[in-house]
């Protein structure tokens, strides 16, 4: 039987990328149909692995920079240019990522993404006229002052001195002098991927639902939203804007609103976004199965993650979709919302460090796991 398979997942984050995931995968469908047409779309939702998925998609290259990290030190980060050469594709947490700073050091009142803002400066060098931003793993909660920063916006205090960098000093604004802000950003379309709908404030915003995942206290906390909601009024008095409560404004420490408000950024779904460059509706055209999945499959996969996107697609075309998880839970509800199949890469009690160590080899025995049921279906349909 040869079998038109559609491998599109994201990320197993922290073990393996999305394009490992799919070739993974792949590898367990031919043990069992070596026959099979395989068609790998590797995705992400504005987090890790956007770069990779997007130029992956549609060809391009990546180029590597020197930056400043959430802490101020120099490191270098990646970001791409697509094939035709006008669009540039970033990941913030390259250059502003938790996973940047060691857990003994995070701290959102000093942590920045001034990087993030070089990072979109080299773009600008580079001639692009649009820039895709994945926003995903912020180590910061500094309302993307860090990112304006570096594009030459000024945040002066009391005294007309610069502010420091990081949230803890976003009360200190006084003013904002755009005078020497890099003109060019005006010429250039900025899209926001990201799937967050927090707003800057309040009990669902930036500080109060991110900041313990940051490194901050309950201190902390109090400090960072009332230094938030002073950051929504200064742009407003100086740059007319409300930011406060846009949906997606919260999203990365603020850094949503930051762009929204320097930048006049676009947010939309970071997995939309893939998935209209991979073409990935077309590519199920005389598709048998798709299979999809990401490291932790539960009640949060219904909220605008890969595999749901995924699913809407595969159910208006009316092809089963298997979904393929580390760790799984909640399946009664995906089964309700037309996922055929829920299948776990662990099948057995392990330590999560082992699990994890053995990523690739459990990823592969699922997926052939998956493949052996199919094909007793088949027989004995």
């Amino acid at each position: 039987m040869k079998m038109r398979i559609l491998v599109a997942p994201d990320s197993f984050k922290g073990t393996l990328k999305a394009k490992e995931v799919a070739e993974v995968i792949e590898k367990g469908i031919r043990k069992v149909f070596p026959e099979a047409k395989v068609i790998k779309v590797p995705l992400a939702d504005g987090g890790e692995g956007t770069v990779e998925a997007l130029v992956g998609a549609v060809g391009g290259r990546i180029l590597t920079r020197e930056v400043t990290s959430p802490l101020g030190e120099k490191i270098e980060a990646s970001f791409g240019i697509l094939s035709e050469g006008a669009t540039a594709v970033i990941e913030m947490a390259q250059a502003s990522g938790l996973s940047l700073v060691p857990p003994r050091k995070r701290n959102p009142l000093i942590t920045t993404t001034f990087g993030t803002g070089e990072l979109i400066k080299a773009a600008l060098d580079e001639g692009c006229k649009k820039i895709i931003i994945g926003i995903g793993g912020s180590a910061t909660i500094d309302g993307g002052v860090g990112m304006a920063q570096a594009l030459g916006a000024q945040f002066l205090d009391r005294e007309g001195k610069e502010i420091g960098f990081g949230g803890g000093s976003l009360g200190e604004i006084v003013s904002i002098n755009m005078e020497h802000f890099d003109p060019r950003v005006k010429k250039v379309k900025v899209v926001v991927a990201s799937d967050v709908n927090n707003p800057l404030c309040g009990e669902k915003g930036a500080a109060k639902v991110y900041g313990p995942q940051k490194g901050a206290d309950e201190k902390m906390v109090k400090i960072l939203e009332d230094n938030m909601a002073h950051f929504a009024q200064m742009i407003k008095k100086f740059l007319g804007k409300d930011v406060r409560d846009i949906p997606g404004a919260g999203a990365a420490g603020g850094l949503g609103a930051g762009l929204i408000a320097f930048m006049d950024a676009e947010i939309k779904s970071g997995a939309e976004i893939i998935m209209e460059a991979s073409h990935l509706e077309e590519k199920m055209k005389g598709v048998d199965l798709v299979i999809s999945g990401e490291g932790r499959i539960d009640e949060q996969t219904l909220y605008g993650k890969v595999p749901l996107r995924v699913l809407k697609i595969a159910k208006k075309r009316n092809i089963p979709l298997v979904l393929i998880g580390g760790e799984v839970k909640e399946k009664g509800i995906l089964y309700k919302e037309g996922v055929s199949a829920i299948v776990s890469c662990v099948d057995q009690i392990l330590p999560l460090d082992k699990a994890l160590k053995n990523a690739r080899t459990n990823l592969m025995n699922a997926s052939e796991q998956t493949m052996r049921l199919i094909k007793l279906g088949c027989f004995l349909r």
